[in-house]
């Protein structure tokens, strides 16, 4: 099926927060399918819940016959996208680079279908032709279409001014290079739709004009709103970390524990962008008042499991929380973390396994919650931080820890 519904679904799901040309890009989808792209820089070896509303829309831009295309930042990564950030990043080796591009196209399989039939996702690398270009004729093909003027008027780059942090000449250009892939992208695939994050308004627009100007090419933008909890929070980050996408950085479990989490005002919106549920099921979910609302949660953090990790391992997360929490035991498929049996033997201080077990973020964190009442060891209240954990505290071969009620280890010796 291609038609123009996509612009229907996105805007009830809550996807769109500014579009260049609503009507005219609705008239462009509904002749034919089209080919839209995000760009994804690789900072990490994985994605995380930050950038699941840029993976989402891409599913549902698949789900209404349209072709998504990931583009790898291979070639701007190596700048840094000043956009939204206060300090210049920290500039990756090529090797650094080329790892975490390796990590992170493991992010996008589980949502999106790759391949070589009509509306197939597929990837591209701009360091492809970014690396090629000379300095010279880029200044003279691209450079004389931007004017100093322009560019210090956009968010990503007068922010970072007004605060008086420094912007270096290096990250000033990103906004070319990114530019100079939209044009690119259109020229090698027809890529007619670029899409990003509101802070990438600038940078969409300017690659629009460039395509124009150069090509007389009639290019579409549109972006998403930054996603936080009603709360203010920012999304992706939790008090254990960030919430990372791919299992080997984060178990499914604490993945299922996280949406499981949410903040009641949150639990409708998060179930239109983060899941694949009909609106109207997602309205009754959203209607339910009281306590009832723990059932849409154990909804929701399900549906984003089985999206990210599969089905089975979303089910198995839901019954090891339901069974933790609701039934009292210690579930062996709760995540674990092992300890040297020698360790184990000698005696650990309470607050140092709290924080062995990534319950804290440190010591002094575990102290705290130790302190506030919120540690327990096999499911009874720790009140002495220096309390020492011992191999005689074990339980059927391993140690349940637990920050607060939501939060689980199994300490396991080996």
């Amino acid at each position: 099926m291609v038609n123009s519904d996509f612009l229907t679904e996105a805007t009830q799901r809550g996807f769109i927060f500014q579009c260049t040309d609503t009507e005219g890009l609705r008239a462009r989808m509904a002749q034919s399918p089209i080919t839209a792209y995000i760009g994804f820089d690789c900072t990490a070896d994985s994605l995380h819940v930050g950038s699941l509303v840029q993976i989402m829309i891409l599913r549902l831009l698949q789900k209404h016959g349209h072709t998504p295309l990931v583009l790898m930042g291979g070639g701007t990564t190596r700048i840094g996208d000043p956009s939204g950030k206060d300090e210049s990043r920290q500039l990756l080796t090529d090797a650094q680079i080329a790892a975490n591009m390796a990590g992170i196209r493991r992010c996008f399989a589980p949502f999106l279908r790759f391949g070589n039939q009509p509306s197939d996702a597929f990837m591209a690398n701009n360091a492809e032709w970014l690396d090629a270009l000379g300095y010279i004729p880029l200044l003279r093909d691209v450079g004389v279409h931007f004017t100093v003027n322009r560019m210090l008027s956009f968010d990503s780059v007068r922010l970072r001014l007004e605060r008086e942090q420094p912007l270096t000449f290096l990250e000033f250009n990103y906004m070319i290079l990114q530019s100079y892939d939209f044009r690119e992208l259109h020229r090698r695939h027809g890529v007619v739709l670029q899409i990003g994050g509101s802070d990438q308004w600038g940078n969409i627009v300017s690659g629009m004009e460039l395509g124009r100007r150069t090509d007389g090419a009639q290019l579409y933008g549109l972006t998403t709103p930054l996603i936080a909890t009603a709360s203010g929070a920012k999304m992706g980050k939790s008090a254990q970390g960030a919430i990372w996408l791919t299992s080997d950085r984060l178990p499914a479990y604490d993945y299922w524990q996280f949406w499981r989490n949410t903040e009641d005002a949150d639990v409708g919106r998060f179930l239109k962008l983060f899941t694949d549920l009909p609106l109207d099921e997602i309205a009754r979910l959203e209607a339910l008042g009281g306590a009832e609302i723990n059932e849409a949660k154990k909804v929701l953090a399900t549906e984003a499991t089985a999206l990210a990790h599969g089905r089975e391992a979303a089910e198995l997360a839901a019954e090891t929380a339901r069974r933790a929490f609701e039934a009292g035991e210690a579930a062996e498929t709760l995540p674990s973390v092992e300890v040297p049996q020698a360790e184990l033997a000698a005696g650990i201080p309470a607050f140092r396994l709290f924080t062995l077990a990534g319950l804290a973020a440190s010591n002094g964190e575990a102290r705290r919650l130790i302190r506030g009442g919120g540690a327990r060891v096999n499911d009874a209240p720790v009140s002495d931080e220096a309390l020492t954990i011992t191999a005689a505290d074990m339980r059927e071969g391993a140690i349940k820890l637990s920050a607060g009620r939501k939060h689980h280890r199994l300490v396991k010796p080996v």
